[in-house]
């Protein structure tokens, strides 16, 4: 069954939903700057929510700490491949993961372009990017708006994937999914510590060192941080 929707709808969604989640992400933290005591833990909702201001150094929920020029790297690659590849995505579903994707991607992004580094001098590609957000039941890490949307992209990249969806509108049959078919469709791909990744359908697999690899086009991106 296929539900392929106009290439405009499907970018305006996409970039409607990037935009969304940037300008939530990137007004959050200059809050966070000017409001809140940077170290200092104030409980919202108890121990389920605190926000706790840090600068982050590496990637999402401060993993790989002291490599942030390498995420500014990654990040670029993944926005540079979500724009290229958007026109090929023709689900409404899709548009969203890339867009959640493309506007977290973005925002940390920002920080690390913008930002001051560990020395308190801005460094391109070495900024230190603003967490707030605790929840110590669930994690122990600190986290920000741009990693909700990376890790709520790659949660329903998942899901669409198991259930068939194809990034071009079509489905495939539930009798070919069971029997693990190996169709044209999405492929998961996953980056190290932290990191996110695309995945663009398709043709062939591209990874982040340019290794070919059969299945859909993907990237290695940057995710929260």
């Amino acid at each position: 069954m296929a539900v392929k929707r106009p290439v405009w709808a499907v970018l305006m969604l996409l970039g409607i939903t990037a935009v969304v989640v940037y300008t939530a992400d990137q007004l959050s933290k200059l809050w966070v700057m000017s409001t809140l005591t940077e170290g200092v833990s104030q409980p919202i909702l108890g121990d389920f929510l605190q926000f706790y201001f840090v600068r982050n150094p590496g990637a999402a929920f401060s993993l790989a700490s002291g490599t942030t020029w390498v995420f500014s790297i990654l990040a670029a690659v993944v926005t540079v491949v979500i724009i290229v590849f958007a026109r090929k995505i023709r689900s409404i579903a899709w548009a969203v993961v890339f867009g959640l994707l493309l506007g977290g991607t973005l925002g940390n992004l920002t920080d690390r372009l913008t930002k001051e580094n560990g020395e308190g001098i801005v460094q391109f590609g070495n900024g230190l990017v603003i967490d707030f957000i605790s929840t110590p039941w669930m994690m122990p890490a600190i986290y920000n708006v741009a990693d909700i949307a990376i890790v709520s992209s790659m949660c329903l990249l998942v899901l669409l994937t198991l259930m068939g969806f194809h990034i071009d509108g079509t489905r495939e049959p539930r009798k070919s999914r069971s029997t693990g078919s190996t169709d044209a469709g999405a492929t998961v791909l996953l980056g190290a510590a932290g990191t996110t990744s695309s995945v663009l359908g398709g043709g062939e697999s591209v990874g982040i060192d340019g290794a070919v690899d059969g299945g859909s086009f993907g990237d290695g991106g940057a995710g929260g941080n």
